[in-house]
C-alpha cells in the first residue's frame, strides 16, 4: 500500500513534522508490522528523523547546514541557482526507512519524521510506501 501527500511550504528553509501525517495513514490501513519508506518527491526537499520536543533543535539543524551550504551561488554552475538546496538533500537524505511494530512507528521518546525544505517556499510531495 501506498499513497502520496501534498504539503505547501511557507519559508526558504524549513522542517515540517510529517510524523502524525504518517501514523495516521498507518491507522487508516491498518498496518500492524512492516516497514514504511517515507520519501521525499523532490531533488532540493528530503526527509530526515530528528528530535521533535525542542524546537530549537530545528532552528539549529538549519544554520548549520546554511554554515556547511551557504546559498550564495555566484560560482555555482547550475542554472537554477540552488545547488547548496541539492547538497543539503544528499546530506540529509530523501527517504527514510522506519519499521512499525503492533501498529505503530518504531521512534524514539522524542524522535519524530520531518519534510525538509530547502528552496521553498513551494508545493510539495512526500510519498509512503509500506511493505509488510
Amino acid at each position: 500500500m501506498e499513497k502520496t501527500f501534498n504539503l505547501k511550504t511557507t519559508h526558504h528553509d524549513q522542517m515540517i513534522d510529517i510524523t502524525a501525517e504518517v501514523t495516521n495513514y498507518l491507522r487508516e490501513e491498518n498496518v500492524k508490522d512492516g516497514i514504511v519508506i517515507v520519501s521525499s518527491l523532490h531533488t532540493t526537499a528530503g526527509i530526515t528523523v530528528n528530535e521533535n520536543a525542542d524546537l530549537d533543535v530545528k532552528t539549529d539543524f538549519l544554520r548549520r547546514l546554511q554554515e556547511v551550504y551557504p546559498w550564495d551561488h555566484s560560482k555555482d554552475l547550475h542554472m537554477e541557482g540552488n545547488t547548496a538546496a541539492h547538497l543539503k538533500v544528499s546530506t540529509v537524505g530523501h527517504n527514510q526507512t522506519l519499521v512499525v511494530s503492533n501498529g505503530s512507528l518504531v521512534l524514539g521518546t522524542w524522535q519524530g519524521i520531518y519534510f525538509c525544505e530547502f528552496d521553498g517556499p513551494r508545493q510539495r510531495k512526500f510519498h509512503i510506501k509500506v511493505i509488510g
